[in-house]
């Protein structure tokens, strides 16, 4: 049987010099720790993927820590503790489980236990969240990861971007859940008919100098012209090549959706 889970903490191996490209069944994750000779000696990235393709759906987190890794180590030990919940909630139909998620989320994040344990921690984590259950997609994020979705009939009308970086929003010794209005993004997309590419990553990529990848649109042609696992190693060799100093975390997959998404009515 493939491998459904991975579950990974910067702190425990830091791909520092090293590019490493895996399979989780459809969702490929890629990881490069920054290079040492620009200076970088640690990795505070993580990142959570669950698959269950009988209930056609994928639950995954990338999450980019500052300081230590300790915020992220404890954001994933958090989820873990409710992975019976999630994936509970995920097995039902797409209506009704999307619904129960948004409230879902927010109850693990606003955990008093959790958030005492925030207190005690060193750091803080941008960190997102992205499920697909059926034809859609759903996200929750906090801080300054970037998720991407491509398809023909978006990129015609210029879409590729679903959440965009949104600065000084993290969970950990500094927490957004704290303040009296929490601060973060959510939504869902309908995808289109046809093959959808969903793409995840933390901002070692966009921040790299020397690379256009910043640009949405190169990142599409790169996984359009070579496909996912290499369209990801070559990313993540780009940058290194480049002297990226930090850390990158990817996760990207493709689904074929085979109902017909909503059009306008005068079509």
């Amino acid at each position: 049987m493939k491998n459904s889970k991975l579950i990974w903490v910067g702190s425990d191996h830091t791909f520092v010099d090293e590019i490493d490209v895996t399979r989780v069944q459809n969702v490929t994750v890629g990881r490069l720790g920054g290079n040492s000779e620009a200076g970088s000696y640690k990795n505070e990235d993580g990142c959570l993927v669950w698959v269950n393709q009988a209930e056609n759906w994928e639950f995954t987190m990338i999450l980019d820590g500052h300081k230590t890794a300790q915020s992220v180590k404890l954001v994933i030990k958090q989820f873990l503790r409710n992975e019976n919940e999630i994936k509970r909630v995920l097995s039902e139909s797409a209506g009704p489980a999307l619904k129960k998620l948004d409230h879902l989320i927010l109850d693990i994040f606003q955990d008093p236990d959790f958030m005492e344990s925030c207190r005690n921690t060193t750091g803080e984590t941008a960190c997102l969240i992205v499920v697909r259950k059926e034809k859609y997609v759903w996200w929750f994020s906090v801080g300054d990861c970037i998720l991407h979705l491509f398809h023909p009939e978006l990129i015609a009308l210029g879409e590729r971007q679903l959440v965009q970086r949104s600065f000084y929003e993290w969970v950990g010794e500094v927490n957004t859940f704290e303040l009296p209005v929490p601060c973060y993004s959510t939504g869902k997309k309908e995808m289109r008919k046809g093959l959808n590419h969903i793409f995840m990553t933390t901002d070692g990529l966009t921040e790299c100098p020397g690379v256009p990848f910043e640009d949405a649109a190169e990142i599409q042609n790169v996984l359009s012209d070579i496909g996912l696992d290499d369209g990801v190693s070559f990313l993540l060799d780009e940058i290194k090549r480049n002297g990226v100093r930090d850390s990158t975390t990817l996760i990207a997959w493709s689904i074929e959706i085979e109902e017909t998404a909503s059009l306008p009515s005068d079509l």
